[in-house]
């Protein structure tokens, strides 16, 4: 994982891949993927986000947990940029 991030985003990352689903509030997922790499609100409310190579379009959850689908998604996009925690 990148020393570049703050505390609250390497937190964020940890639940990321510790989860399976919930408890993982979308506004900080928004803000890690705002610190890691290139984000655009679209018009429709969908997230456009850019890491390293890939781009991925985010659809903000209903309620203030994100999906685990979503999960699936960050955690690709995530370990492919090099962001996933250090195996323990």
């Amino acid at each position: 994982m990148s020393a570049n991030l703050d505390h609250r985003h390497r937190d964020t990352v940890e639940k990321i891949f510790s989860h399976s689903r919930g408890n993982i509030e979308w506004r900080q997922v928004v803000s890690l993927l705002e610190a890691v790499g290139t984000t655009q609100k679209e018009h429709n409310g969908k997230l456009k986000v850019t890491l390293g190579a890939e781009t991925e379009v985010f659809e903000p959850p209903r309620g203030k947990d994100v999906d685990e689908q979503t999960l699936v998604d960050l955690r690709r996009m995530l370990t492919e940029a090099g962001f996933a925690p250090e195996a323990r």
